[in-house]
C-alpha cells in the first residue's frame, strides 16, 4: 500500500510537471483547441449549409465528431513529449531520482487527460454558440462526456507506446498523421457512413472512431428517427462497444508502452 501511494504521489508531480510544460507551449494548446474551433466554424457555417440530414441539423449531428477529432489530436501530445524528452535525456535524470518508474507514463497520461477537459469544455461551448444542444437526460449527457474522457485516456497510452518504438520526433509526427487523419475523416464524423461507397463503408462502420462518435450521439440525443439505422453491429451497440474499446486499448497498450518505456531508458 505504501509503495502505491508513492507510486501515485511521484505520478502526480510528473503530471503537474508536463501540464506547466503544456502550457508554456502555445503551438501544442493551438493545435488542441484552436484547430477543433476552426474544424466547427468551417463545418458549421460553410459545408453545413449545403449538407442535408433527415431530421436533424446538421451543426447537431458534426459536434460529435469534432468531440472525437479533438480527443484524437490531444493525445498524440502524450507521444509528442515522450520523444521530445527522450531526444533531451530527461529519462537519463528521471533513472537518478528516487521516483517510481511508472511515474512518468502516469504523470504523462493523466496530463494530457486534465488537457482534455479543458479542450472538450471548450469545444462544448463553441458548440453550443453555433446551434449544438444535448437532447438526452443529465445522466446520459454526463455518461457521454465520461465516456470521450475514457477513450480519450486509452487512445494516449496507444500514442504512448508508438512514441516510445519510434523515438524520434519527426518520425512520430509523420507516423500519426498518417494513422489518425484517416481515422477521423474514415468515419461517420462529419458524414453519415451509410453513404459511403462499399469497401470504405466497410471500413468506417467499423472503426472504433465511428464507434464512439455514434455512443456519444446517442448520449447527447443528437440521433434523429428520420435517418437510417446503423446496420454494423458495434454502431447498434456503440455504447457498450466503445466501452469495450477502452478497455482493450488500457489492456494491450499500458503493459506494452511500460515495456518501451523500460527499454528506453535501459539503452
Amino acid at each position: 500500500m505504501n509503495t502505491l501511494r508513492i507510486a501515485l504521489a511521484d505520478g502526480m508531480t510528473i503530471a503537474r510537471r508536463d501540464a506547466l510544460k503544456i502550457r508554456r507551449a502555445p503551438d501544442l494548446l493551438g493545435g488542441v483547441i484552436i484547430l477543433p474551433i476552426v474544424f466547427v466554424l468551417l463545418f458549421a457555417y460553410v459545408f453545413g449549409s449545403m449538407i442535408d440530414l433527415p431530421g436533424m441539423s446538421y451543426r447537431e449531428y458534426m459536434i460529435p465528431g469534432i468531440f472525437v477529432q479533438t480527443i484524437v489530436t490531444s493525445a498524440q501530445i502524450t507521444g509528442y513529449t515522450l520523444t521530445m524528452d527522450l531526444r533531451k535525456g530527461i529519462f537519463d535524470r528521471f533513472r537518478t531520482l528516487p521516483m517510481a518508474p511508472s511515474a512518468v507514463l502516469t504523470g504523462q497520461t493523466v496530463s494530457d487527460a486534465l488537457m482534455n477537459v479543458t479542450s472538450i469544455a471548450t469545444m462544448a461551448l463553441v458548440g453550443l454558440a453555433v446551434g449544438w444542444r444535448v437532447h438526452s437526460a443529465p445522466h446520459e449527457a454526463v455518461l457521454g462526456f465520461l465516456l470521450l474522457l475514457l477513450f480519450a485516456y486509452a487512445f494516449s497510452w496507444v500514442t504512448a507506446a508508438v512514441a516510445l518504438a519510434l523515438r524520434r520526433p519527426e518520425v512520430y509526427n509523420n507516423v500519426v498523421t498518417v494513422v489518425s487523419m484517416p481515422m477521423v475523416f474514415l468515419s461517420n464524423a462529419f458524414v453519415d457512413s451509410a453513404r459511403l461507397p462499399g469497401p470504405l463503408k466497410a471500413v468506417a462502420e467499423w472503426n472504433p472512431v465511428s464507434t464512439i462518435i455514434q455512443a456519444v450521439r446517442e448520449l447527447f440525443g443528437n440521433t434523429a428517427s428520420a435517418m437510417p439505422a446503423p446496420g454494423a453491429w458495434p454502431l447498434r451497440h456503440a455504447v457498450t462497444t466503445s466501452l469495450l474499446w477502452s478497455v482493450l486499448l488500457l489492456v494491450v497498450f499500458v503493459p506494452l508502452a511500460t515495456r518501451l518505456y523500460k527499454r528506453a531508458v535501459s539503452r
